[in-house]
């Protein structure tokens, strides 16, 4: 299948870029370059030895979109674009409802122009809100706490509804939990922009210097070591996800939770990265941020089920292609 990645050179895209390519599909990627880097595509290139065709390009763009359109008969779309940092949501929340949203419709509307009937959608966990009953199954109630949160909701009902009115559509919402680890060859990883959201980059970037010590941000919740347990999956075993979620043949919607189903406390990846590199990681306790929820993991047997997928890579191998990552690319992609 010829296969269109919106913002094809982010982290995860990248890896699935390169999934993609192994199972003999033919990747296109468009990305303006707002969250990545072209350096991205130039060593994606490099590891599946042959070239990418990429265009540089605004998904809320429908003109320059089209012509992408019209050169290329797409058979399905992986729509990874959009601005995804929690905290920048809550100061900027309309550029995130126009971005995030505009570029969906645009996607939505050369789809039905072209005649493209399957769309991937990078959903997430977020979309369940302060879910207290774990693990997570697709048909559980949904909320949001931020913007961001809610673009991710809002999309979902627009794709979902999309299909509802076009019976020939595919649409399959990955909702994913916690990516983090790199590709094997430490060519391409998470690069985020400042001090990370995330946990696994700020861990790598403290082991790497460039960071003075990790802030845990609270250690009095209801979990084995009073730190937040999140479900943890390795980018390579979420590129895979998708790959299979391409070429799952059906139509209408289905919601699919990737994750490991395994929870881990945030004292539980400092140790395990501390093991795993022979690195000590320096922490303070900080206050509970508002909106964190004590416990998060999946239920990923629906992936099991429809898409013959689960997660291979275990938290060690996690924690060390994070660190070969790092360690081989201090200042990420800029040399």
């Amino acid at each position: 299948m010829k296969i269109l990645l919106t913002g094809g050179a982010g982290y995860i895209a990248s890896h699935t870029c390169i999934e993609l390519v192994k199972a003999n599909h033919e990747p296109v990627i468009v990305d303006n370059f707002y969250n990545s880097q072209k350096e991205a595509i130039k060593r994606v290139e490099a590891i599946v030895g042959k070239s990418i065709a990429y265009y540089e390009a605004d998904v809320c763009d429908k003109e320059a979109m089209r012509s992408i359109f019209e050169e290329n008969k797409f058979d399905a779309i992986i729509h990874f674009a959009g601005y995804k940092a929690v905290g920048e949501s809550v100061s900027k929340p309309i550029a995130y409802y126009r971005n995030n949203i505009d570029s969906t419709l645009t996607i939505c509307e050369l789809m039905k122009e072209y005649n493209v009937n399957k769309i991937v959608f990078s959903s997430s966990a977020t979309v369940y809100g302060l879910a207290e009953v774990v693990p997570l199954k697709e048909g559980m109630p949904t909320g949001c706490t931020n913007p961001y949160g809610w673009t991710k909701y809002m999309i979902e009902q627009i794709l979902s509804d999309f299909a509802a009115a076009n019976k020939d559509i595919s649409v399959v919402l990955l909702r994913y939990f916690n990516p983090i680890g790199a590709h094997e060859s430490g060519m391409i990883g998470e690069d985020p922009v400042g001090i990370p959201n995330n946990l696994m980059p700020y861990i790598c970037q403290v082991a790497v210097g460039k960071l003075q010590k990790l802030s845990i941000f609270g250690d009095d919740y209801p979990t084995p070591d009073g730190t937040g347990v999140r479900d943890y999956i390795h980018v390579v075993d979420l590129a895979r996800g998708h790959v299979a979620a391409c070429e799952y043949d059906h139509n209408g919607t289905e919601i699919i939770n990737l994750g490991t189903g395994i929870g881990y406390s945030v004292l539980d990846m400092v140790k395990a990265f501390e093991k795993a590199n022979n690195i000590k990681i320096p922490y303070q306790i900080a206050p509970r941020r508002s909106g964190d929820i004590a416990t998060c993991y999946a239920d990923a047997s629906k992936a099991k089920e429809l898409l013959n997928w689960e997660a291979k890579y275990d938290l060690t191998t996690m924690c060390r292609d994070a660190w070969n990552w790092q360690s081989k690319n201090p200042k990420g992609y800029n040399k």
